[in-house]
């Protein structure tokens, strides 16, 4: 029997799971460990290397001694991590600075030098548009993209840049760490908009490096999600209590192995994902691109394929925000009923089963509150780091969890929103697989089936379903699965929600509002915080 432990990667922690590898990938058991997420005033957000790898210590020693699996029984390690960070290592592969997170947004003026020159199209300069949709077939159009965090750094702090040995993502940095190798995953080397997809040119773009004033030598090599990146050095080994020389997979970011760990692996598959952040995704065979709506066709893990893919920034955070704002009180008396452990994940389950009692009973539609989920502005269909979160609507009537109710279905109306989009483009599947966080309440999977008028199926582990995705890996570059569509075949929904067309009229409504208040506000948000709106899609 082979074993393989995979490292999920998040916003606030690392859940270390460990898996058997035989006729199917089984979750064994999983830890859990937390750590901080800085928040700057100037549009920053960073977190600590230091954090992260000793979060992955922590857990990993405690699953082994938890489960009694030896470590020499470990086939391999694999990662399904956070994307678009940005983590500058010297050429002992320490970290140079706290790393950037995928939420950082103070590049702004460094992506306005660059891509604003000219005439311009969806705010980007009309021959760098060009020449990237040829090379890559996509475009970087967000202040949020490592591209500019990278500028970032070498604009603001020159005496740390010209320290700079390789520019890695968040798993690389923890690939590094655990085997002394500087590599990227195909997945995260796209994922800069730095890297040729077209056929037989396959790497590194020296035009696009040139046109953005990006270092070639600090790009390091591209492999293989399914690949061996390298083996487990002594230290690393002694400090995560495995066995030195255990294979260290290239693993995969979120965006690539959710949609895998969710059995979505075929053509034509939709998952939707509802995590700190939230997606659509579509499985295609071709790359397509929506500049307009801020869409694009990623390299995902599987030869051939490409994830249709459109993100919204906060999706699951927006609960984080309920919780700290709206309810605690009544969360935090919940939870001491209970004797619910005070841990970060046991405490947003917790949550979730609360808000589903409470809001279960609060008709469709919310009494006409209507919340936008942008509390860190927003990515697609519109790009607009200044868009932020409000209730809408809201009258000397309007009670707490008519507001709770609010802010689940504008998560939900803003999926649909992303999914019509696509539909533009591309066709996407008539029943949704919905994974994550959000998929733990029965009354999120109703609100979103309702309203996106489409079956709704859930998987079991839902939580788990990038560390899936991330074992996955270790069973195919191991040989013990042909591929990952085989092994995404062996997984079956659990649950099954069909559209109730009793609430179809008021959330059709709702939604056409919800869509309309971005371009209403669109200036205003501007006013508020800095500088002219984004793009407009609504």
């Amino acid at each position: 029997m082979l074993y393989a432990i995979s490292y999920d990667v998040g916003t606030t922690g690392v859940k270390t799971c460990l898996f058997e590898i035989g006729q199917e990938v089984r979750l064994l058991a999983g830890e859990y460990a937390g750590y901080d997420l800085w928040i700057l005033p100037d549009g920053g957000a960073e977190q600590d290397a230091e954090q992260w790898w000793h979060a992955m210590c922590a857990t990993t020693k405690k699953l082994l001694e938890k489960t009694g699996v030896a470590p020499e029984k470990i086939e391999g390690v694999s990662f399904c991590s956070q994307m678009q960070g940005m983590v500058l290592v010297d050429r002992e592969g320490n970290a140079l600075r706290r790393p950037m997170s995928y939420m950082d947004q103070r590049a702004a003026k460094e992506f306005r030098a660059c891509q604003t020159r000219g005439i311009t199209i969806s705010g980007v300069e009309l021959s760098i548009l060009l020449r990237s949709l040829v090379l890559t077939h996509a475009v970087s159009t967000s202040v949020k993209d490592p591209l500019w965090k990278y500028k970032w750094v070498q604009v603001n702090e020159p005496e740390l840049f010209a320290k700079a040995y390789k520019w890695l993502d968040v798993k690389e940095y923890l690939i590094c760490r655990c085997t002394g190798e500087c590599v990227m995953t195909k997945d995260s080397a796209y994922s800069t908009f730095l890297y040729d997809t077209r056929r037989g040119h396959e790497g590194w773009s020296r035009d696009l490096c040139r046109i953005y004033g990006v270092d070639e030598e600090h790009l390091p090599r591209v492999i293989e999600c399914t690949d061996i990146a390298g083996r487990l050095t002594e230290r690393a080994a002694a400090e995560l209590g495995l066995t030195p020389g255990t294979a260290v997979y290239g693993g995969g970011g979120d965006a690539t192995l959710i949609g895998v760990g969710a059995g979505c692996t075929r053509l034509g598959d939709t998952h939707v994902y509802s995590g700190t952040s939230g997606w659509v995704g579509t499985v295609i065979d071709r790359q397509k691109v929506d500049v307009s709506a801020m869409m694009c066709g990623i390299v995902g893990a599987q030869e051939g394929k490409f994830n249709y893919f459109a993100e919204m920034e906060t999706a699951g955070k927006c609960f984080e925000w309920v919780k700290k704002h709206m309810v605690e009180d009544e969360i935090d008396a919940y939870l001491q009923k209970i004797n619910v452990a005070d841990s970060t994940e046991t405490a947003y389950e917790s949550l979730y089963d609360y808000m589903s009692e409470a809001i279960a009973r609060i008709p469709a539609g919310s009494g006409g509150v209507i919340f936008t989920p942008w509390l860190h502005g927003n990515r697609c269909p519109f790009e607009d780091h200044r868009a932020a979160g409000m209730f809408f609507n809201l009258k000397i009537e309007t009670g707490e969890t008519q507001m709770i109710r609010a802010v689940l279905e504008g998560i939900c109306f803003h999926l649909r929103w992303m999914l019509e989009c696509q539909d533009k483009k591309i066709q996407t599947a008539r029943v949704l697989r919905f994974v994550g966080g959000g998929a733990l309440s029965p009354t999120a999977c109703q609100i979103l089936a309702d309203v996106t008028g489409r079956p709704v199926e859930t998987v079991p582990n839902t939580k788990d379903v990038g560390a899936i995705g991330a074992a996955m890996l270790v069973a195919v570059g191991c040989g013990a699965f042909r591929d990952l569509e085989s092994a995404g075949a062996l997984i079956h929904p659990d649950r099954r929600y069909e559209p109730n067309g009793k609430n179809r009229a008021v959330y059709d409504r709702n939604y056409r509002v919800f869509r309309r208040l971005y371009r209403s506000n669109r200036k205003n948000f501007a006013a508020l915080n800095g500088g002219e709106g984004g793009t407009d899609n609504g």
